[in-house]
């Protein structure tokens, strides 16, 4: 134990976890958080992440914990994957205590849940909303709660969930410790401090500085619907070693990492879902470049100390520029070179803005590979293999096959021939994607992803939303007004958090049709309608149940 975490008079059972962990000293909002944190007052962190938050509160929590039968803290978090996270870290700090940690979240049953509450829970970790749904079954007690924590206050703002946090706020003890951690903190955020906080301290970490000049940034513009199109077409040219791809959800990590493997580029999922023993075993893949691609959240990817990462792919955009320098700072390490490329699609081009304000760097527009780029990369790469081999001369016995061959009248170039034709079969499994051309002046959907049109070109209202005239005029939304197409539909929608680039991906994917072919997509809440070229809609219709979004498959049927 070091002389600066004795220094904080934690209870020794910590101590001896923070050992073995491998701790060595606080990092600077440790070291700012935990004392004021121990005297019981209301805090106030700004920090961005990586910088040991967790730890800042969970620790002095830990510290007071005493034995009770209801929560005796919350810990509130903008996503599940933060929340298993970090029940899992204070788990962690807390084994030696036998603390009983309890993360909470959506998309999961809720009867493990509540059963676990019922047998009794130390420290609750849930995202706002499974924690109102929680207390709305009148399951989860929180009249018994000394210390809150709002973690990535400013991230739970951006995803609209202060109102449930203020619900939540409102129903614990007036006298109790609350902490809120937030990179930022704009006017709302301050707002809540000075409604539910009583004289908070604050400490405040200067964001590092990350040095981006072994990066190269690149940006490509494709439509939503095209950009697994991209990324895989991308894949067919970039020098990678190794990747890491991030998108926005723990579902997507595992849809994109299934998508890429199905194209001939095995991909690992890394999310929060994953047991910590699971997470190890694929970072140690990784690693040892047993596996070359990872995708994964940002929240994931926090602790992820790699050198040799060659490319990190922006699949999806973080919504804060400044979390873009933090997701591209993990390549170009270690005094390498790194290449960052990140797909925008016609409606972010003022994040990239954002983004060239905050790096203080202009990234390159760049143009994908055309079909004929990647068939005479492909055909560079067997001549070099061919070289390589006719220089080493290690091929005895395939010579005698050949001269076999020879014998029994066979040209010896057609048998060459013959030979590439074979040891080049398994293109066949990568087809390359047709990428429609995103014209430059295209303007932004008005209401972004979930009422996107895709591949139609329909005339664009002043609001910058495609025309749906024909639809409103004609009283019927099931009618398709778009020559030589037919709707589908099918059962899942908003509420099922249904997107459109996700119904393009697992049709295009199973149906083996091009994704610039589907046409429009209107998403209502409890169901969706697709186009379809009508010369397709036998073959789309025909791999019905294998269709699915995260886990949930769908079939569709004529509208």
């Amino acid at each position: 134990m070091t002389t600066e975490f004795t220094s904080l008079n934690l209870r020794p059972e910590l101590e001896q976890a923070i050992t073995e962990l491998g701790y060595q000293t606080p990092t600077a909002i440790q070291e700012g958080m935990i004392p004021l944190m121990l005297t019981g007052v209301d805090v106030i962190g700004q920090a961005q992440t990586g910088t040991g938050k967790t730890a800042a509160f969970a620790l002095p929590i830990l510290h007071n914990y005493i034995h009770q039968r209801l929560p005796q803290a919350l810990v509130l978090a903008p996503t599940r994957e933060l929340a298993v996270q970090v029940a899992a870290a204070i788990e962690q700090y807390g084994k030696h205590l036998k603390v009983r940690v309890l993360a909470v979240y959506g998309g999961q049953p809720y009867g493990p849940q509540v059963n676990q509450l019922k047998r009794g829970v130390d420290i609750v970790v849930g995202t706002p909303g499974r924690i109102i749904d929680l207390m709305a079954r009148k399951v989860l007690d929180l009249s018994m709660v000394k210390s809150v924590v709002l973690d990535e206050a400013d991230e739970m703002l951006n995803m609209g969930f202060i109102e449930p946090v203020e619900e939540i706020l409102s129903a614990t003890p007036s006298i109790r410790q609350t902490a809120l951690f937030s990179a930022t903190l704009p006017v709302r955020i301050r707002s809540l401090a000075d409604r539910f906080m009583r004289d908070p301290q604050s400490v405040t970490i200067k964001k590092a500085t990350l040095t981006l000049s072994g990066t190269e940034q690149r940006y490509y513009l494709v439509h939503e619907g095209d950009k697994l199109a991209a990324l895989t077409n991308l894949f067919e040219i970039e020098p990678i070693t190794s990747a890491l791809i991030f998108v926005r959800t723990r579902a997507e990590t595992g849809q994109l990492a299934g998508q890429l493997s199905a194209r001939g580029f095995p991909a690992e999922a890394l999310n929060g879902d994953l047991e910590q023993n699971a997470r190890e075993q694929i970072l140690g893949r990784f690693r040892a470049a047993q596996i070359k691609v990872l995708v994964a959240t940002d929240v994931a990817a926090r602790g992820l100390d790699i050198d040799n990462i060659s490319h990190v792919f922006n699949y999806q955009l973080p919504d804060d520029a400044e979390v873009y320098v933090h997701r591209i700072g993990r390549t170009g390490r270690a005094g390498k070179t790194g290449i960052a490329i990140s797909l925008f699609s016609p409606r972010e081009k003022r994040r990239l803005r954002e983004i060239e304000h905050m790096t203080k760097q202009a990234l390159t527009l760049a143009k994908l590979p055309t079909s004929a780029d990647i068939i005479q990369h492909r055909e560079n790469q067997v001549l070099e293999q061919l070289k390589i081999w006719l220089g080493r001369g290690r091929y005895q016995r395939e010579r005698e096959l050949v001269a076999r061959l020879v014998e029994e009248g066979n040209d010896p170039m057609e048998i060459a021939a013959a030979a590439l034709k074979l040891s080049r079969s398994a293109e066949k499994a990568r087809p390359v994607a047709n990428i429609a051309e995103v014209v430059a002046e295209s303007r932004p959907s008005y209401r972004g992803d979930r009422d996107r049109e895709y591949g139609r070109g329909k005339p664009q209202g002043r609001d910058g939303r495609r025309s749906d005239r024909g639809d409103r005029d004609a009283g019927n939304k099931r009618v398709s007004h778009e020559a030589g197409m037919v709707r589908l539909k099918l059962n899942k929608g908003k509420e099922n958090g249904v997107r459109p680039n996700d119904i393009v991906g697992t049709i295009a994917h199973h149906a083996d049709i091009p994704g610039s072919s589907i046409g429009k997509i209107r998403i209502e809440d409890t169901f969706t309608y697709v186009d379809v070229p009508e010369d397709l809609v036998e073959k789309v219709l025909k791999h019905n149940g294998n269709y699915r979004i995260g886990k949930d498959k769908f079939t569709l049927v004529k509208s």
